[in-house]
């Protein structure tokens, strides 16, 4: 949760930013940092450079769990959280899920207890899909969508 609260915080964006807002807001700060604009010192080319990979990283992030993308690719998704789950994995609040079909998930502020009652569960697929899939923000990672 982190992340998406830092990434929304560069751009100055709220959860309701729509895709064509994170575009505008995208395009103003490259504008901004670019680093040909940045010619007087090698230090400031430097950092204009991290802070426009920093942009770049933040807005196909924003894409990938804006709420457009993720209507866009509903239908597939409800296919793949409907196949069985092949691995996956807990860090930070943050559940990597593999799914048999070869595609992959990220689910962000799953909490902990949450994920031991998963890892405990009788049928892990049945408990991801009633308590997970559909309650955390998520993208996937398997193939990253930006389409703005």
């Amino acid at each position: 949760m982190k992340k998406i609260i830092d990434y929304r915080k560069l751009f100055g964006v709220t959860e309701t930013a729509d895709l064509q807002e994170l575009k505008t807001v995208y395009r103003g700060l490259m504008k901004n940092w670019h680093p040909d604009k940045f010619q007087e010192s090698e230090e400031s080319k430097t950092a204009a450079e991290e802070k426009s990979k920093a942009i770049i990283e933040a807005y196909h992030f924003l894409v990938s769990i804006a709420p457009e993308t993720r209507e866009k690719t509903a239908s597939e998704y409800i296919t793949t959280t409907n196949s069985a789950i092949a691995d996956f994995q807990f860090k930070s609040q943050v559940l990597t899920v593999s799914f048999m079909d070869g595609n992959e998930y990220e689910y962000y502020g799953v909490p902990k207890n949450v994920y031991v009652k998963f890892i405990n569960a009788d049928s892990p697929g049945r408990f991801f899909r009633r308590h997970i899939c559909n309650a955390y923000v998520y993208r996937s990672t398997s193939r990253l969508t930006a389409s703005a």
